[in-house]
């Protein structure tokens, strides 16, 4: 049995489809079927340690990115999705998995289109409340069409509503538990103060990472701060801090990380007495997991259709609060935090509210369709 994945270069793209492999391992294990054979198709690796940790081979298929306004290089990046989709449909055809699963974002696109070509069954999943483009193409020659939201199902045609199902966001299973067990003397944190856990996305965020420097002085004179700044981001925000904490008495309450593993994340999220982060739907369904109060920066409307949507949808159930990027200040940001911090029956009512936001088996159902659909096409 060959399975291949496919999907965008974020986290939120790729870690679900880690999350389904694991699923399928676990499930291939119990039934007493013979192991799979795992591919990923994309223009880049992504994270290769979890790739090699999950015996998931790699395969490079160039894509280009269709921006929301004109521009010189959306003619450049389509020459990139034809040829991409020309070397996608030469190594499906060598490979010939009996399934293709699908995440949707511009990457996933050449890989798609090859399956539909070669008559290779189908899985799309989308995380966001409101679907990307790449899976409204996908959608209308996938097999199967897997949803997080209830709400998502009616921006699909209507034709393709028989085959749309609520699953949830697969979730890795070490991002299922949080650790607090020695996560206080592991991440270096002070004992007796609050900490404050923000995650910027796999990428990291720019304007979260500003408005943090511009407020660390004040942040930390109250808590301890985790601070996911995103690798490309690191040197600059590591370089920043040491000079705005210069003097500081506090100054080694703040740990700035490129990013964390699944360990650090673990032992983060345990510790954590409120959750900063963007709207990615990946990141609310593992804040919803880790049941912790949280403020939501999603990314501008403009930027990315999907996180507001996301983040309001997150908010309604009480669980956290919505901070519009536009509106973001230093203030406005230490105002909010202090105001959860400061009311600990707040504060655990925004963490009961996220119980049940996550359905924690929402990997192994889709890999259970992924079986469905894989083992009559190996037959």
């Amino acid at each position: 049995m060959k399975i291949a994945f496919t999907g965008g270069g974020t986290g939120g793209h790729f870690y679900p489809l880690i999350a389904i492999a694991e699923a399928l391992q676990d499930l291939v294990r119990e039934e007493h079927l013979i192991e799979p054979v795992f591919y990923y198709l994309a223009p880049n690796p992504f994270d290769e340690k979890a790739l090699f940790e999950n015996g998931i081979a790699y395969i490079r298929i160039p894509a280009g990115k269709v921006r929301r306004y004109a521009s010189f290089s959306n003619v450049v990046d389509s020459f990139k999705t034809f040829f991409g989709t020309v070397s996608a449909v030469i190594a499906l055809f060598r490979i010939y998995p009996d399934v293709v699963v699908s995440k949707g974002g511009y990457a996933s696109v050449p890989t798609v289109l090859a399956a539909r070509l070669l008559r290779i069954p189908l899985i799309i999943h989308e995380s966001d409340a409101k679907p990307g483009r790449a899976n409204l193409l996908a959608a209308k020659f996938a097999d199967k069409i897997a949803i997080s939201f209830e709400s998502t199902a009616a921006f699909f045609p209507k034709r393709v509503q028989d085959r749309i199902a609520r699953t949830g966001i697969p979730i890795r299973k070490a991002l299922m538990r949080t650790e607090t067990e020695g996560a206080r003397q592991y991440l270096s944190l002070e004992v007796g103060v609050p900490t404050i856990f923000i995650l910027g996305g796999s990428q990291g965020a720019e304007k979260i990472n500003e408005v943090v420097l511009s407020s660390l002085s004040e942040l930390v004179s109250f808590a301890n701060v985790i601070h996911q700044t995103g690798p490309a981001k690191f040197k600059n925000v590591e370089g920043v801090s040491r000079v705005v904490l210069t003097d500081n008495p506090h100054a080694a309450r703040y740990h700035p990380f490129k990013y964390l593993d699944q360990v650090s994340m673990q032992r983060a999220a345990g510790v954590a007495d409120i959750v900063i982060s963007r709207a990615g739907a990946n990141a609310i369904a593992e804040i919803g997991l880790w049941r912790k109060p949280a403020i939501l920066i999603p990314i501008p409307e403009s930027v990315s259709h999907d996180q507001r949507t996301n983040a309001y949808t997150f908010a309604r159930t009480g669980a956290a609060v919505v901070l519009e990027e536009e509106n973001l200040t230093p203030h406005l940001l230490v105002a909010e935090i202090q105001r959860i911090l400061e009311d600990p029956e707040l504060a655990k009512r925004m963490s009961a509210a996220a119980e049940g936001f996550t359905d924690p088996d929402a990997a192994r159902i889709l890999a259970r369709e992924v079986l469905a659909l894989a083992l009559p096409h190996e037959a």
